[in-house]
């Protein structure tokens, strides 16, 4: 008798799971009310836009009463409108700054992607990607300082490629730009005369160049004219078939591919360093990371959204719907990140959006109680179900007590078997 109890004790409290009235751990938000039809808006990056129209078409085949209209008009303007409380929620290749969450202050920053800036170029003698190239020579190419592309610099580790004597076309954002941002936060890591001269930012005071708005307006540049170089997204990059550098690592050991693998490399160890969702993500950047297998030109890209909601969006329930599409973005969604070239977010990073997301109300009013993973939460046995079993193994209560106890146990579903 006493063995049979045994087994069945071992069996139960394997699987010891919470009271009833325990938030539940694998709580999600409420799904958009069916019988309401929802219109949400949203502004801003061009670096994740190929996964966020994805995105929408994916969403709305689930919740058919559930449309996005997304703005692809850059990381300035997406801030801009943010600040204006004119979108639910905006998009940004760069964290804001000081001065920008002053203006729009509660925001809560939540990573949505992480994607990897290419330097493009239209070489009609090099038509294949690979020209290799190092950041101090990108740097002085968008300086106007090297011309030619068979400066003697680029052609030293080139050996073998014909490079051309043709003057080198410069291409960039004309827009304020978190891919602008990211590229330039690269420069200047890597040339000192970059930081001096021009510095980083959305907008930055370009030497030379040809100017356009976006991704695919640089892209465009780029296809479009003949000995050109520019700057763009991954995923652009690969759907317009362009040719792009491997950029020299920051160990300055070899020259990287931008892929998903040594751009994941590159992000590889970062979450616990992050800030939380409602602090300030200022100096957070993948750039320049460390590793001989790291593509130095990595970046998250971010969705930027109230902590009330109800300024910017119609009613509670509207807000409600915001949360739930954001919550899965960044958790079902992820799974469509890699066919664009996007590296999928990590666990622990997406555990920091869920947090944040918990923090989202309308009118003060908690839209989601959300209280961490399994794997976050510290769970424990209650000590009357421990000292049961311990008042059994020293005989203290009968067999059929205990029994008649586990009974009772599993009937309120604190334990299962």
């Amino acid at each position: 008798m006493r063995s049979k109890i045994t087994s069945l004790l071992m069996i139960a409290t394997l699987v010891v799971i919470l009271p009833p009235l325990t938030v539940n751990a694998e709580s999600m938000p409420a799904p958009p009310d069916s019988n309401l039809q929802f219109n949400l808006d949203g502004a801003g990056a061009t670096f994740p836009f190929p996964l966020i129209d994805l995105w929408r078409v994916e969403y709305n085949k689930i919740y058919h009463n559930v449309n996005l209209n997304y703005q692809s008009i850059g990381s300035g303007g997406g801030i801009k409108q943010h600040i204006e409380k004119t979108v639910n929620f905006a998009a940004s290749d760069a964290p804001m700054s000081e001065s920008e969450r002053e203006l729009a202050p509660c925001t809560i920053t939540i990573p949505e992607a992480i994607g990897g800036v290419t330097v493009v170029y239209n070489l009609p003698e090099i038509p294949q990607k690979g020209l290799k190239l190092t950041g101090d020579e990108i740097a002085d190419i968008f300086l106007g300082k090297i011309t030619k592309w068979n400066d003697p610099r680029i052609a030293k580790h080139n050996e073998g490629v014909n490079l051309p004597d043709k003057e080198i076309v410069v291409a960039h954002r004309s827009d304020g730009s978190g891919t602008t941002f990211v590229f330039t936060e690269y420069l200047v890591s890597v040339s000192p005369e970059w930081d001096e001269q021009i510095g980083k930012g959305k907008s930055v005071p370009w030497p030379v160049g040809l100017a356009a708005a976006g991704n695919e307006g640089v892209a465009g540049i780029v296809k479009s004219t003949p000995y050109s170089i520019g700057y763009v997204e991954l995923a652009y990059a690969f759907q317009t078939e362009m040719s792009f550098a491997y950029v020299q690592n920051h160990d300055g050991t070899s020259f990287i591919e931008p892929t998903l693998q040594s751009i994941s490399a590159a992000s590889s160890g970062v979450a616990k360093s992050l800030p939380k969702a409602e602090d300030s993500w200022v100096g957070v950047n993948l750039v320049s990371a460390p590793g001989k297998d790291s593509y130095p030109i990595a970046s998250f890209t971010y969705l930027l959204i109230y902590d009330d909601l109800k300024p910017v969006t119609k009613n509670k329930e509207q807000a409600k719907a915001v949360i739930h599409l954001i919550y899965w973005m960044i958790t079902e969604g992820q799974k469509y990140s890699s066919d664009l070239l996007y590296v999928p977010l990590s666990d622990p990073v997406v555990e920091l959006g869920k947090k944040g997301l918990s923090k989202i109300t309308y009118d003060g009013e908690v839209l989601w109680n959300y209280s961490g993973t399994l794997e976050t939460q510290q769970y424990q046995i209650p000590k009357w179900i421990r000292d049961n079993a311990k008042w059994w193994s020293e005989g203290l209560i009968s067999d059929q007590d205990y029994i008649n106890g586990l009974q009772y146990l599993i009937q309120q579903g604190i334990l299962k078997i």
